[in-house]
């Protein structure tokens, strides 16, 4: 698995791996219980990541819907 972006905002999360799912890429999101445990106050931001086979398609998917990657 590649990281493709760190957030702390999950309705971010969530339409990046509906837009993900629907172009056939899995994507996992890593760091929830994390984000949880320290009372969501958004201090811990959360992986999205992606198989490393599919993350150079990946990057161009969410850069063409306007994403800003830091990876």
């Amino acid at each position: 698995m590649k990281e493709l972006l760190r957030t702390t905002d999950p309705v971010r999360l969530s339409w990046l791996l509906a837009l993900l799912a629907d172009a056939g890429i899995e994507a996992v999101v890593l760091d929830t219980h994390t984000s949880i445990l320290e009372g969501s106050i958004g201090a811990i931001p959360r992986r999205l990541m992606v198989p490393e086979d599919d993350h150079a398609q990946a990057c161009l998917l969410l850069r063409d819907a306007g994403e800003e990657l830091g990876v």
